[in-house]
């Protein structure tokens, strides 16, 4: 049985944003990995694993 998709969960110290990115996306997302979609600023590490009872708080960043 899976899970799906393991996540690194964030939130920005700036703008509070709370947002995730599967684990899958590190080599395509390069630095900016773990960085605030909104202000590019790295963002503040929470946790990891896979989808958690409070994620559909958190924004799932994606490379645009």
């Amino acid at each position: 049985m899976s899970w799906g998709s393991c996540f690194m969960y964030y939130h920005c110290p700036v703008c509070s944003r709370k947002f995730k990115y599967a684990l899958e996306d590190l080599g395509r997302c390069g630095e900016a990995f773990g960085t605030c979609p909104s202000c590019g600023l790295p963002g503040l590490y929470e946790k990891d694993g896979a989808r958690t009872l409070d994620d559909k708080e958190y924004y799932e960043a994606e490379e645009e």
